[in-house]
């Protein structure tokens, strides 16, 4: 499973303001024991928050896991959190906070319940798209059958593609949506405002041949359609992209999870990448999170 940049707000990454720094939400494990919160200045050193212990554990869903976390800073001043929540459930975990300490009651959104064929639904990711004043909310599932050209692509029989739904509150929703079908076996999208379009980062998820990286598509607006993916950009066997803004270039951080580190490729137009992985340090079995930039004094409450 991959995750999911949540939300592109304008930042620093080298230097973040005084006002401000950076925040990672990610998960340990197979993602039993839920979130983990790191935290940096530059977007490049990462320290653990809380001791590295979990700061909401999963309670909902047929796994009841927590894998994939996306969190979001809304323009509302509300934490928002998705998570895959089982391996092969159809539904995707939300809760909400002021604060990341105190959350709402969880619940598992059941976004393809109407699919009964529906194997899982991996990552979910969310936008908020200012212009519309909504939430775009995507993830990955595979329907079998539904996509026959690339049945036997992927591990297991799956074959996924991008779904999403959209909510202006998280209480009413749009029925779901085939939100990205590229021709290939795709996970783990994140989105990004670049100029006036809009970076969709995906994981090309083909094991026969092997692929397993990510790519660019672009679209004109948040919620698609989006044109044909740009070659691989990163090495093999990587997932989870997320992708904040850093002065007048971007960071696409990954899971290198066969390796089990992070990864990272700086670009300013998502065409030619800088391989800066060794400039990194995260805490130790960081899995598959995302990045976003918050008021500094949130994360000084979390450091007390």
């Amino acid at each position: 499973m991959r995750t999911l940049l949540c939300l592109t707000l304008t930042s620093t990454g080298l230097a973040a303001a005084d006002d401000t720094c950076f925040l990672f939400s990610s998960f340990r494990g197979n993602g039993e024991d839920g979130l983990h919160l790191a935290w940096s200045a530059d977007g490049l050193r990462w320290t653990a928050l809380g001791g590295d212990k979990s700061y909401l554990k999963p309670t909902v869903g047929k796994g009841k896991l927590m894998r994939d976390p996306c969190l979001l800073y809304g323009p509302d001043g509300v934490f928002r959190l998705l998570w895959t929540t089982g391996w092969y459930d159809r539904t995707i975990g939300y809760a909400s906070s002021p604060d990341l300490l105190t959350w709402s009651p969880q619940q598992a959104l059941g976004v393809m319940e109407h699919e009964p064929t529906a194997r899982n639904a991996w990552a979910p990711e969310m936008y908020y798209d200012a212009g519309t004043r909504q939430y775009l909310v995507f993830w990955a599932t595979t329907i079998p059958g539904r996509f026959p050209q690339t049945d036997q692509t992927g591990d297991g029989g799956l074959n996924h593609r991008m779904y999403a739904i959209t909510t202006k509150d998280f209480a009413t929703f749009t029925p779901t949506k085939l939100f990205y079908d590229g021709g290939f076996n795709v996970i783990d999208a994140t989105l990004a405002k670049v100029g006036e379009r809009y970076a969709l980062v995906v994981k090309d998820e083909t094991k026969t041949p092997v692929r397993k990286h990510l790519r660019v598509c672009w679209g004109d607006q948040a919620a698609g359609p989006f044109g044909p993916a740009g070659p691989a950009f990163t090495p093999d066997w990587v997932e989870g992209p997320s992708v904040v803004r850093v002065g007048d270039a971007w960071i696409v951080y990954y899971d290198c999870y066969t390796k089990h580190r992070y990864g990272a490729h700086k670009t300013k137009d998502f065409v030619s990448f800088e391989d800066i992985s060794a400039q990194l340090s995260f805490p130790r079995d960081t899995r598959h999170g995302t990045v976003l930039q918050v008021p500094r004094a949130i994360v000084d409450r979390l450091r007390q």
